[in-house]
């Protein structure tokens, strides 16, 4: 187990140093495209034909929504920007999610029976985040979210997010309820684990 737990930390360091890599090109290429789309550069250089012929397809889903938005065109590499920071975080999350459910069961055994309802409770809370870290992920595709395997994520978390959506309002495109929802399962765990089971942390 603890070779396993070993192999699983040098995965995360090592995802998490190429995510901070690809995020550096990905602001590269964002500054590159917003300077070809406002004129800072020549539309005829070398930079822009890149950007137009390679970066702009890519982002044409954003440029998409952010018009739908009202939005400017020439914002759109910033937002995929955005985008990419979201998705990245989220994976990174994903991945210590797993790592924690997978201590969570080594600690669990080591307690026998009296290990195994707290399990359950961060199983419960981890099941709930996991699914709100879908729904935000299959948002940012058009059509995605309506796919039934996505579907079931809405009926596990819209009774956190709605009554959120009514007190914290968007952030320009961005609804960052699903952000304030995560850190408030987070607490609410933490609280939950420390009042019923406060020998199991």
């Amino acid at each position: 187990m603890i070779e396993a737990f070993s192999a699983l930390a040098a995965f995360s360091a090592i995802l998490r140093f190429a995510l901070l890599g690809a995020g550096v090109v990905v602001a590269l290429l964002a500054g590159a495209d917003w300077a070809a789309r406002t004129r800072r550069i020549s539309p005829f250089s070398a930079i822009a034909r890149f950007t137009r012929s390679r970066v702009d397809p890519r982002l044409a889903v954003i440029e998409r929504q952010v018009v739908r938005a009202g939005g400017h065109p020439t914002a759109t590499p910033w937002w995929g920007l955005v985008a990419y920071i979201v998705v990245a975080s989220l994976v990174i999350a994903a991945l210590d999610m797993v790592v924690g459910l997978l201590r969570d069961a080594a600690m669990a055994s080591t307690l026998g029976a009296q290990g195994l309802i707290p399990l359950v409770v961060r199983w419960a809370f981890a099941f709930i985040r996991f699914a709100l870290l879908i729904r935000v992920l299959s948002s940012w595709f058009p059509g995605f979210a309506s796919s039934p395997w996505i579907r079931w994520t809405h009926g596990v978390t819209e009774w956190l997010l709605r009554p959120l959506r009514r007190v914290i309002p968007t952030i320009g495109m961005i609804d960052i309820t699903p952000i304030v929802a995560y850190f408030i399962l987070v607490v609410a765990e933490g609280l939950v684990i420390s009042v019923l089971f406060p020998g199991s942390r």
